[in-house]
């Protein structure tokens, strides 16, 4: 096993440092920190079906939004069977 090791010249030392220091002058403009929040607003409908998608049973969607049973229903496309 060998190793090579070689010893920089002084244009590559110069050429080295100068890039560096161009950099180091250089001021980096970050972008700004924003904290934007995006809203949506949703339809009693549209909260309907996203409560249900997540597990809720019609009857707590119904208790939970103040509204009926039959109401519910109508919103996710249930019909009473007879």
């Amino acid at each position: 096993m060998s190793i090579s090791i070689s010893t920089p010249t002084p244009e590559t030392v110069t050429a080295a440092y100068s890039g560096a220091a161009a950099a180091a002058s250089q001021k980096v403009q970050q972008p700004a920190q924003t904290t934007a929040t995006d809203t949506v607003t949703l339809t009693q409908s549209q909260q309907v079906v996203q409560l249900y998608n997540q597990g809720q049973s019609v009857s707590q969607i119904a208790s939970s939004m103040s509204m009926t049973v039959n109401l519910v229903n109508n919103y996710l496309g249930i019909t009473a069977a007879g």
